[in-house]
């Protein structure tokens, strides 16, 4: 892989993780799947852009709980709530539903119901206590870091070993992610998240997560047959609400 292929692959995982206006180099179109390697990347990126607003509560003496509000909300606004809505999403369809149309059905539409506001709501409280248990900027910063990479490194392996749960989905037009590149994401992740956590603690935390995601996995598996763009994004919220819990854990 060449130098140029590394950025362009870099850019199409930034434009979809986020907000950020970013553009692919000229005449570069390749399914998102091509850039998974890519993912705990921009998942650093996005949990540095957090741990800089949780650091900059904490300088203005806000206090733990403002602080940590304010990190999870950059991330939300950075990514634009974009793992938040398929949480919800998921929660609706693989709860709500009966069968896998109906599931499939309830996913597909738009409006939150109540299964997915109670998702979000907890997703919220969930990572703002962990992150005022931290409370310590610098330890704080590293988990946000550790949690968004890791919750992200496990989105390829997902694509790979799952089915697109239909065809005309997010997850279809995605593609399957080759396993050197999922090696690859897996092992940014596994690197981010012990750098930034230590051995000890980054190793339980990112075998929690793994499980979280596992149980995720084989429910969607029953549920629906495989994954969605929704499912994707439900794998990164308990990625990343596990990782935080883990490092809050004393």
């Amino acid at each position: 892989m060449t130098m140029r292929g590394m950025f362009a692959d870099f850019a199409v995982a930034t434009a979809f993780f986020t907000r950020i206006p970013v553009a692919t180099p000229a005449g570069h179109v390749e399914p998102l799947a091509d850039a998974s390697w890519a993912f705990p990347l921009v998942g650093a990126g996005i949990g540095g852009v957090a741990a800089l607003a949780f650091l900059l509560a904490q300088l203005l003496r806000l206090g733990d709980w403002a602080a940590a509000v304010l990190a999870v909300l950059a991330g939300i606004v950075l990514t634009g709530a974009l793992h938040e809505d398929g949480l919800a999403d998921t929660a609706d369809g693989l709860i709500g539903g009966d069968d896998r149309d109906q599931r499939l059905a309830i996913m597909r539409d738009s409006r939150q119901g109540t299964f997915g506001v109670v998702a979000i709501v907890l997703s919220v409280l969930l990572r703002v206590a962990a992150l005022s248990e931290i409370g310590e900027p610098i330890y704080a910063g590293l988990a946000l870091i550790a949690a968004h990479a890791a919750s992200r490194a496990a989105l390829p392996c997902a694509m790979l070993v799952l089915a697109p749960a239909r065809a005309g989905g997010l997850g279809a037009a995605a593609g399957r992610p080759s396993v050197p590149l999922v090696v690859a994401a897996l092992a940014i992740g596994l690197l981010v998240s012990l750098a930034a956590l230590g051995p000890g603690r980054g190793l339980v935390a990112i075998g929690l997560a793994g499980a979280a995601m596992f149980a995720l996995g084989v429910l969607a598996r029953r549920c629906i047959g495989g994954y969605t763009g929704d499912v994707l994004g439900a794998f990164q919220q308990i990625g990343e609400i596990v990782m935080l819990l883990t490092a809050a854990a004393k």
